[in-house]
């Protein structure tokens, strides 16, 4: 298995993703692209010591942008949608929005 810390490799604070983890109890990452479902729920269970019910995965296609006339791509990633049991706490950097 990898290293968990090379899987999960931010969170996402946004107003979206605040609300989600008001109504739902869910949190959003950014994690490697190659990683699955078992190994995000795997990483997330030990780094934040939380117990996962579901886990979504999302590839997000990177955006077309232009430098005069020079067009370039942002690269492509992928982000995770982590369902967390009832009565589990997220760790604080969830908390400052």
């Amino acid at each position: 298995m990898k290293d968990p810390r090379q899987i999960v490799l931010r969170p996402i604070v946004t107003e979206k993703t605040a609300d989600l983890k008001e109504a739902t109890n869910t949190v959003c990452f950014q994690v490697a692209r190659d990683a699955n479902k078992i190994e995000v729920r795997k990483a997330v269970e030990t780094l934040f010591g939380v117990k996962v019910i579901e886990v979504r995965v999302v590839n997000v296609r990177g955006k077309q942008k232009r430098f005069g006339r020079y067009t370039g791509m942002r690269p492509d990633w992928r982000k995770a949608y982590v369902r967390l049991a009832a009565g589990e706490k997220t760790t604080e950097f969830f908390d400052q929005v």
